[in-house]
């Protein structure tokens, strides 16, 4: 006996057949695996085919971000909302809350003496200072006062509360890596915080405010005697980075001339384990010289880079982005990159990263390409 599925449509009768094959299919909630563009006119099956995928973007601190911030200030109280960010959405991933597929930066501003009440999440943030000398992060008890260039933790579950201590307005970002927490499907909040049992407003610190700096500060050196769980453990439990020893340390090695794909580049690290502050992301910052131009670098890893200092751009794919103080520009994963400083000082660059997610499932990837026009591997 023949097979059946021998007997092939050709011709007009194929194409409504298929058509209404695709049909079936997508309302079935189901895609064809063997499905090309070129074989299909749903538009269901274009969409999916198509996918949502990030794009190089820059966002503009000071034409689309600044102004709204103020406004946001004046028209949204504490008493609406706790959370008055400004979330960058990635305009390939619209309507997700994304900046690349597994990050999101938003800003905030402060008003003076501002505070919010705790509360936690299941997605891993830091905050880092962009103006304002006294904007406010308490974490598991640790009070902490930050200003320009400093890093703040607030890892996965831990209990903190934002806001400003200070007499003017303070603004800082924040990163997150709420768009992959959200996709793993472990998304949760929690905003009705306790303490002895009892519903409290504010955080009672149980350390001193400089104990990240007084326990962690010396690199190297591991105090023996003090309990370095902090929070939920799994990521670093040195909740500030300060952006004074940072700079310092970038400008003891400005002459060093042999990683030419990145510049100077200084990752924050876990001080006790020497590996990134989170599981799921990383953050560096990254000097790009006088007059330097960095070569090509493409990886698998999606960055949100955010200048601090000086003034340059970026090559995406050939692609410009102005690279001004306190934008954010999205660079996502599988692009050429290389940054060039066209300015009379330093250009520092901010710069999170979803690297060690990818590097847990063995999808890292880095190549660089040389003056020659090769292509070489980075790991």
């Amino acid at each position: 006996m023949g097979n059946p599925h021998e007997l092939k449509l050709t011709g007009p009768a194929k194409e409504a057949a298929l058509r209404d094959m695709y049909a079936e299919i997508g309302a079935r909630n189901m895609f064809p695996f063997w499905a090309k563009s070129s074989d299909v006119e749903h538009d269901e099956i274009r969409q999916l085919m198509n996918g949502p995928k990030p794009l190089p973007f820059r966002w503009s601190y000071k034409d689309d971000i600044e102004s709204l911030l103020h406004r946001s200030a004046q028209l949204v109280t504490t008493g609406d909302t706790d959370r008055r960010s400004l979330i960058l959405i990635n305009p390939g991933l619209a309507p997700r809350r994304a900046s690349v597929s597994t990050l999101y930066t938003a800003y905030r501003l402060n008003d003076p003496n501002e505070i919010m009440p705790p509360h936690r999440h299941t997605a891993s943030a830091i905050r880092f200072g962009l103006t304002g000398a006294k904007n406010f992060t308490g974490v598991e008890g640790e009070d902490i006062t930050f200003g320009p260039g400093d890093m703040v933790l607030t890892p996965r579950d831990t209990w903190h509360n934002h806001g400003n201590v200070g007499d003017e307005p303070a603004i800082n970002l924040s990163v997150l890596d709420y768009p992959l927490v959200e996709n793993l499907n472990a998304l949760a909040f929690d905003h009705d915080y306790k303490e002895g049992g009892v519903a409290a407003k504010k955080q009672t610190a149980r350390f001193p405010s400089d104990y990240s700096a007084r326990v962690y500060g010396a690199g190297g050196l591991k105090l023996r005697f003090v309990d370095h769980f902090r929070g939920v453990g799994g990521s670093s439990p040195m909740y500030v980075y300060r952006y004074e020893a940072m700079r310092e340390l970038l400008e003891k090695h400005r002459d060093f001339a042999d990683n030419p794909h990145e510049g100077l580049l200084i990752e924050y690290v876990d001080p006790l384990t020497g590996g990134p502050v989170y599981r799921t992301m990383t953050f560096f910052m990254q000097m790009v010289r006088k007059g330097e131009t960095t070569l090509p670098i493409r990886q698998s890893a999606s960055l949100l880079v955010a200048p601090f200092e000086g003034r340059g751009h970026t090559l995406i794919d050939g692609q410009r982005f102005d690279l001004e103080p306190f934008d954010t520009v999205a660079i996502p994963g599988g692009h050429w990159v290389e940054y060039v400083n066209d300015g009379s000082d330093p250009l520092i660059l901010f710069v999170a990263s979803d690297e060690p997610a990818l590097a847990a499932f063995g999808l890292l990837t880095r190549y660089g390409r040389t003056a020659a026009g090769d292509v070489v591997d980075l790991r």
